[in-house]
């Protein structure tokens, strides 16, 4: 009756990769920079768990005992959630998706509009919350909804809930995702509801992705009926449900962190699968290092609760999808390797570093003993029953 946890702290990139420049993403560290940023950080569980062993960081110690660490990367293109969560499931996409530096065409804005049946403002590349301060106004006056995109395979919709309620821009989202054409197919429709006055609008947590089926079978599915697999957070959303049984609340990381720590004490057997998103939709887009911190230092806090609640045996891998270098000169994602904290039975204190997809290959061996020989990535662990037999 064994357990895995993936918990992946959103956008915590820790280096550029090779091909950083291609994305105009050179020298980018987000760890790395945040640490120097903020003269330090102060996580001392994930120092003990071995983050300083995988890059040096400013506060962070080298652990004398780190569980496994390292550095994972990709297989294919991108950097957005989307990619990196299906890599670290045994995904890895043909191609990047497409992006739309000029704004979205004709064939994509009329099936916005027809699903709406609203006219469409802003239709650029834009800063989500400066979408919003910059076209509210506009937005209550007519109506019209604010369509906006970024560097990353997204078409998100922004709209106040006073002239949309939430359920109705979802059900405008869900419908846009369905109806896009094949030749646009875009990683991700977004739902952005926001409240408020025009002189300080909110958004709220009703955010919802809608992504693109899956276009090949996860190690998610690999694990069968056997094995129950829990989604918190927008894990689900970007899987479109596929390989997931139970969906969990994770709108903000209180909410994800607190239903983990729930499932920890109460789950017997099976995989969970969390997304803390605050760390790059709150706080890395908006270059908020004092906020990005903070969401560490309560990320740390939990990380050091869970590894009291783990069983014998327990997987607990932390990791991340991409970054979201808060010193870069733009907002977006940045092309970067993901780290790699993994706590099991027997982990003797090495380094791993290989591709994303080692994540799901190492959750299947250890939940059920089995392989995928068909799908990207190699097991870092044994199966439970093998890694408590050595320990």
């Amino acid at each position: 009756m064994s357990r895995a946890f993936v918990v992946v702290l959103d956008a915590c990139g820790v280096g550029a990769l090779p091909d950083a420049a291609a994305y105009g993403d050179a020298g980018a560290n987000t760890l790395g920079h945040l640490a120097l940023a903020s003269g330090g950080l102060e996580l001392p569980t994930l120092a003990r768990l071995g983050l300083g062993c995988i890059l040096p960081l400013e506060g962070v110690p080298v652990s004398s005992e780190p569980v496994l660490h390292g550095r994972l990367h990709p297989l294919g293109p991108g950097k957005d959630s989307t990619t990196g969560h299906w890599e670290l499931m045994g995904i890895v996409a043909e191609r990047p998706a497409p992006t739309y530096p000029n704004g979205f065409p004709p064939e994509v804005t009329t099936v916005v509009e027809a699903a709406t049946g609203r006219p469409l403002i802003c239709n650029r590349p834009y800063n989500g919350l400066e979408a919003i301060d910059d076209f509210g106004a506009e937005h209550l006056a007519t109506g019209a909804l604010i369509v906006y995109t970024s560097q990353d395979s997204v078409l998100q919709i922004a709209a106040h809930v006073d002239i949309v309620p939430e359920p109705e821009l979802h059900a405008i989202c869900s419908t846009v995702r369905e109806r896009l054409p094949p030749e646009h197919p875009i990683g991700r429709v977004i739902a952005r509801p926001f409240a408020g006055d025009v002189d300080r609008f909110v958004r709220t947590d009703g955010r919802r992705d809608y992504s693109l089926a899956p276009p090949a079978r996860s190690y998610l599915e690999e694990l069968g009926a056997g094995v129950e697999v829990h989604a918190v957070g927008k894990v689900c959303s970007l899987f479109s449900g596929v390989g997931i049984d139970v969906e969990h609340p994770g709108a903000t990381n209180a909410v994800a962190l607190a239903r983990t720590t729930a499932l920890m004490r109460s789950l017997e057997h099976g995989f969970v699968f969390t997304n803390l998103i605050e760390t790059d939709q709150v706080y890395g887009h908006r270059h908020d290092m004092e906020g990005f911190h903070a969401a560490l230092r309560e990320i740390d806090g939990c990380v050091g609760e869970w590894l009291g609640l783990l069983k014998r045996d327990d997987l607990l891998v932390l990791t991340a999808d991409h970054g979201c270098d808060p010193t870069a000169a733009h907002t977006d994602h940045t092309r970067e390797y993901a780290l790699l904290l993994a706590a099991f039975a027997g982990h003797r204190s090495r380094r791993h570093d290989g591709p994303l997809a080692d994540v799901g290959a190492t959750v299947l061996r250890w939940l059920t003993g089995a392989d995928a020989p068909d799908l990207p990535g190699e097991a870092f662990a044994g199966s439970a029953r093998e890694a408590v037999r050595g320990a």
